[in-house]
């Protein structure tokens, strides 16, 4: 098959579009054709180098495409069938995987990160792994939505315990994370305050149901929040951006406020002022992806058509440099998908 592998770390360069055997699936396991893989920001902090990672390697989280074989001791499943791939490896049987609390597995990953992912044309994974889609699902959108629907769901659901009349602050308006969150957000009736580069993704993050918008390269977060919110402040700030604006975020949260923080694209130091914290009360929260019924329960609200996913660009899979270059300078608004 054709795969996209790194043998080194590095830039785009370092990306090699080759043949390799195609993979033997276990008899409980799945083997699926792909026809969609979306990027994310963790294919590019692996491509540069993280530890942990043996070499040659296929990125690739986020997959949509048809099963092509299913393993003997497989049931419930049927070549040609529409899927998705739930974006995570786990070893569902410790008590965590058996207390449906996967991201806390000690083996969890997600695809493309310590095992192989989706930057190929066939692949195979558990049955668990497994999702089917209805046909009026696209391939690209598919691949869109399982990694930043399943964290934003996870942060504003399972960590902020959001609940209608909140007012949330949405970090990145364009990025995957932060079209899922604001969708996620308004789902729950809360009022939605959003951040982004220029004015054309603040107007399209305005018709995904945000209220308001913030140029954070114009205009000061914080005090943009203090006067939308009439000196207030959020209840929630959805932070993924790291150094760049974690003193902004924790600036705009309400007294016994709630952050909660995914990632660090911008850098992973940050600080904050212990008399701050405790005299405003405020909540600070880690959230790593989220578990299988959380990425259900999300599924759901989509395949209902009450959370949309957003292409932003397709690439053909040989042509992955150009897409790993595009996703780095920020340009998009809304995921870039790779079709092998």
């Amino acid at each position: 098959m054709k795969a996209v592998r790194i043998h080194e770390f590095g830039g785009p360069e370092v990306l090699r579009y080759e043949d390799i055997p195609d993979p033997k699936p276990r008899q409980d396991q799945v083997l699926v054709r792909i026809k969609a893989c979306a990027l994310n920001h963790i294919d590019l902090w692996i491509r540069k180098g993280l530890p942990g990672l043996t070499l040659p390697h296929i990125l690739g989280a986020d997959i949509a495409g048809e099963i092509a074989e299913v393993g003997e001791y497989v049931t419930g499943f049927k070549p040609g069938q529409r899927v998705l791939l739930a974006p995570m490896h786990f070893c569902n049987h410790c008590a965590s995987c058996v207390a449906g609390l996967q991201n806390l597995c000690p083996e969890f990953t997600v695809l493309g990160n310590r095992v192989d992912g989706g930057n190929c044309e066939l692949i195979a994974v558990p049955a668990v792994n497994i999702i089917p889609i209805p046909d009026s699902l696209d391939f690209n959108p598919a691949a869109s939505l399982p990694l930043v629907f399943t964290t934003a769901w996870h942060m504003l659901v399972g960590r902020a315990n959001i609940h209608p009349g909140q007012t949330v602050l949405v970090l990145g308006a364009s990025s995957g994370v932060g079209i899922a969150a604001i969708q996620i957000a308004k789902l729950f009736q809360a009022r939605v305050i959003t951040t982004a580069g220029d004015e054309t993704k603040l107007d399209k993050a305005r018709a995904l149901g945000a209220d308001h918008g913030i140029n954070h390269y114009r205009q000061k977060i914080s005090e943009e929040v203090r006067k939308i919110t009439n000196k207030e402040g959020v209840d929630i700030v959805i932070e993924h951006v790291g150094s760049a604006t974690w003193e902004e975020s924790v600036k705009s949260l309400k007294p016994a406020g709630t952050l909660v923080t995914c990632g660090a694209t911008t850098g992973f130091a940050a600080s904050i002022d212990l008399r701050f914290l405790f005299s405003r009360q405020l909540s600070l929260l880690g959230s790593y992806m989220g578990t299988m019924a959380e990425l259900r329960q999300v599924l759901g609200h989509v395949f209902a058509g009450r959370l949309k996913p957003v292409v932003d660009r397709v690439f053909p899979l040989k042509e992955i440099r150009a897409a790993h270059e595009y996703l780095e300078q920020s340009r998009m608004f809304g995921k870039v998908v790779l079709n092998p």
